[in-house]
């Protein structure tokens, strides 16, 4: 089963897809990349999911996941080489905690920030900010979340490593500051420095031009939902 042809249909800067191709190529399985333009959804990316409509889509073997951290735990129970989680069940359901935590409370937040202006602004980047002092605590005396080598959690929130930065320097928001937080900073170039994801990151000067224009969109959207 393993061995059947795996397909992973994603977006270039989309840190989703990201966490979904560092997993697999941590675990040495081979896989066609399909890009697909996210505002001008392909006819496969709308057969393959058609209840959410997003990228990440995998196929494997003609089966299809969607949904980036059920794909992560697909591929984890798929390809049993090189553990991206814990073996002791505490510690697993604690990666799977973070993860989620992260992704309610510091990717939410982020990208309110990056779009919002005025107060719902600064509430944002104070929620943001919280939820860095957190993470910062659960990194404290670690190179990487598990320990020593990159496992589940540092793929399910890589994207704090390369896009936060990116978002913080078209914003000016500094809200990773490496004063404030040393561990994720420490943590963040251990991450960055590893071949598998160095080698797959996009192109920041791509990026800012991305968000850039992505932010000025949902301004508008972020403003009404202040006053709602």
């Amino acid at each position: 089963m393993a061995s059947q042809e795996v397909k992973l249909i994603g977006f270039w800067v989309s840190p989703f897809v990201h966490r979904v191709e560092w997993a697999l190529k941590l675990k040495g399985v081979e896989y066609e990349y399909i890009e697909d333009d996210i505002y001008n959804k392909s006819p496969l990316l709308l057969e393959l999911n058609p209840v959410h409509k997003k990228v990440p889509v995998m196929v494997h073997g003609g089966k299809v996941i969607v949904e980036s951290f059920v794909i992560l735990e697909y591929i984890e129970e798929t390809w049993k080489e090189g553990p991206l989680l814990p073996q002791d069940p505490y510690e697993r359901a604690m990666a799977r905690f973070w993860a989620k935590f992260a992704e309610e409370e510091l990717l939410e937040n982020a990208g309110i920030a990056l779009c919002s202006h005025g107060s719902q602004k600064e509430k944002a980047v104070k929620s943001t900010i919280d939820a860095l002092e957190k993470i910062e605590g659960e990194l404290k005396g670690k190179s990487f979340f598990g320990g020593e080598a990159i496992g589940y959690l540092d793929v399910a929130l890589g994207w704090i490593s390369y896009w936060l930065p990116v978002w913080d320097e078209m914003s000016s928001m500094q809200l990773l500051d490496p004063m404030k937080f040393p561990s994720i900073t420490t943590w963040k170039n251990n991450f960055l420095e590893n071949p598998v994801i160095k080698e797959n990151l996009p192109p920041k000067e791509k990026m800012v031009v991305y968000f850039q224009k992505r932010s000025k969109e949902l301004a508008p959207a972020m403003a009404s939902r202040r006053h709602a």
